[in-house]
């Protein structure tokens, strides 16, 4: 919904939250149902209004717990018999400085200031603890604003006496806690308060009123950054940025003005602009974001400004390069298709309001932002959140150069004309073993993102996986695989889980695959291991669960394919299949397979 993307009016969404809930509601979008528990130490209802409308309009239908006003601790700590019903699959500890036990002043010690830190740090690692214990599930909690007053002036940062210098010390040690935590994510208020203006977030009337720790007009400035790690805690960021090139990347048109008068590198304030944008775009390469061209051009041309001397991008940044006279939604489509991914997981970035339009219209779940001038381009994108990070892996860091080995993949594969011939030509080897904490996080992670080689779409948070990595009642598997182009990282995962009463079964809970490994054969050596541990524990039936969503109807047929036997299928398509371990012969065919790590 174009009122709730940034940059949005704030006083619009207070005013109308109620019929933009109606709308969102009533678009028959199929979205995530989620339950979610806001803990406060302040009052919280409006701010529980606006951020279900944010979830909505990201693809999420939530049910809320509220905490009684102030009651965040206790309820971490101790629950009670309403939130344990409630079950909560995410937890949000909205605190902020009006909670803050200890404050120092100007007679107060060293000692006395130590021990008041510590014991506000202690107070919010049992809050954590307790939903740990009693839920299992992630925690969002805030960091400290700074006070909106300052007792002495510029020296209470310096002082340790001072409330600026208290607040900023336990937001450090706060940062180092989390990090060590990792079900706790950080929501940081201290940032977006600055970034809102200090003194009108704190604005006091409001508390004295009605007990908000915030300014009521900057609730959705709050709402949208926590809707945003949620967002991302359970998979929905997006993956790639469509970028447009005359106007966007540099100034100019490449094909009128040529590339000696582009306006890109540091001699005029325009050119600085867009120098400092694709320093902005390329970082995103490191976040795992995928880097795309759409641009309405001659590929000859797009390829010369991308080779700018004053430039920071290049060619070779970007995994495809659409520069032709295509319409350019049909270009996302088309670059969707080649990388695996789907037309949703696009960011199309054009400084031109009627592509932007065009876009928006046909593609409709292709994020299209309102970037304005070139000196807003960063402001806006980084605001809207579309690739808030919450982990960050080895693979991550790594996926452009996978996704550009893709391709050369691809322009190997038209050189054969029978498949199996190329597929024993990339001379694949697979690691295939059990979890280990190397690749914990990628595991996890991937169990957020992938959804078309899904079978039953199950999600998984830090702390859940870590408690199937523990239990001796799994068989879990990861994969890798690797070629001669290159290493594509941890692309398959496989969990099944024995059977207390009977020994000899093994129930398939989750079975994903990357999209990028897609008519590999991976999917044949995992269950070739998969077998092969079963038989090692006894194991006589894997029986594997279809649930299907509108995403994962290509792996609908993946278990017949296998000789799996269907054994029932209900009204809505969820389906269970059985294989016998015993007479099982090896499928795989084109990939040799290391095996490690087996408990």
């Amino acid at each position: 919904m174009k009122e709730l993307e940034y940059p949005f009016d704030n006083g619009f969404i207070m005013k109308k939250k109620r019929s933009l809930k109606r709308q969102l509601l009533g678009d028959g979008a199929v979205r995530l149902k989620k339950r979610v528990a806001v803990l406060g130490g302040s009052t919280t209802d409006d701010i529980v209004s606006v951020l279900e409308l944010f979830l909505l309009d990201m693809g999420f239908e939530c049910e809320f717990y509220r905490s009684e006003y102030g009651q965040f601790w206790q309820d971490a700590v101790f629950s009670n018999e309403e939130l344990d019903r409630f079950k909560p699959d995410i937890v949000y500890i909205h605190t902020s400085l009006r909670n803050l036990s200890f404050s120092p002043t100007p007679r107060s010690g060293e000692e006395e200031i130590e021990q008041g830190l510590n014991a506000e740090l202690d107070r919010l690692s049992q809050a954590w603890d307790g939903v740990k214990e009693h839920f299992g599930c992630p925690v969002i909690q805030n960091n400290f604003e700074l006070p909106f007053f300052r007792l002495m002036g510029n020296m209470d940062a310096s002082d340790r006496r001072g409330k600026v210098n208290f607040v900023t010390r336990l937001n450090s040690a706060l940062y180092d806690r989390i990090s060590r935590r990792p079900e706790v994510y950080l929501n940081d208020i201290n940032w977006l308060s600055a970034a809102y203006g200090l003194e009108k977030w704190s604005e006091p009337k409001y508390w004295y009123l009605y007990k908000y720790a915030l300014n009521i007009e900057a609730i959705p400035e709050l709402a949208f950054q926590v809707a945003n790690i949620i967002k991302a805690i359970f998979g929905k960021n997006k993956k790639a940025l469509a970028l447009d090139l005359d106007n966007t990347l540099w100034g100019g048109i490449v094909g009128d003005d040529g590339v000696e008068n582009l306006e890109i590198g540091k001699e005029t304030a325009e050119a600085m602009a867009y120098f400092e944008f694709q320093q902005y775009v390329k970082a995103h390469k490191d976040l795992g974001v995928l880097l795309t061209v759409c641009s309405k051009n001659e590929e000859e041309n797009a390829l010369a400004g991308l080779s700018h001397p004053e430039g920071v991008l290049r060619p070779d940044d970007f995994v495809a390069i659409k520069a032709n006279w295509l319409p350019k939604d049909k270009n996302i489509v088309d670059t969707a298709e080649e990388l695996n991914i789907l037309s949703e997981a696009f960011v199309f970035v054009d400084d031109n309001p009627a592509e932007r339009e065009i876009v928006r219209g046909q593609l409709g779940g292709t994020a299209v932002p309102e970037i304005g001038e070139v000196t807003d381009y960063i402001r806006v994108l980084d605001r809207s959140g579309y690739f808030e990070t919450v982990t960050l892996s080895e693979d991550d860091l790594k996926r452009n150069d996978m996704y550009r080995a893709n391709a050369q993949r691809a322009k190997a594969q038209s050189r054969f004309a029978d498949y199996h011939d190329y597929l024993l030509s990339l001379e694949m080897t697979a690691e295939i073993g059990d979890f280990s904490p190397l690749y914990l996080q990628r595991i996890t992670q991937l169990t957020n993102k992938s959804n078309q080689f899904n079978l039953t779409t199950k999600r998984y948070t830090a702390e859940q996986m870590e408690a199937v990595y523990n239990s001796d009642e799994y068989i879990r598997l990861y994969g890798k695989l690797y070629d001669k182009f290159g290493d594509n990282g941890v692309v398959a995962v496989t969990i099944g889980k024995t059977d207390s009463e009977n020994k000899g079964r093994l129930d398939i809970e989750l079975w994903l695959m990357s999209c990028r490994v897609l008519k590999r054969d991976m999917e044949l050596a995992m269950l070739d291991s998969l077998v092969k541990q079963a038989k090692k524990r006894g194991i006589r039936e894997i029986y594997g669960h279809y649930y299907p969503t509108a995403k994962n109807k290509m792996v609908a047929g993946l278990y017949e394919s296998f000789g799996f036997e269907k054994i029932s299928q209900d009204e809505e398509g969820n389906t269970a299949w059985r294989l016998l371990v015993e007479g099982y012969e090896d499928k795989n065919t084109v990939i040799k397979v290391k095996e490690e790590h087996y408990a």
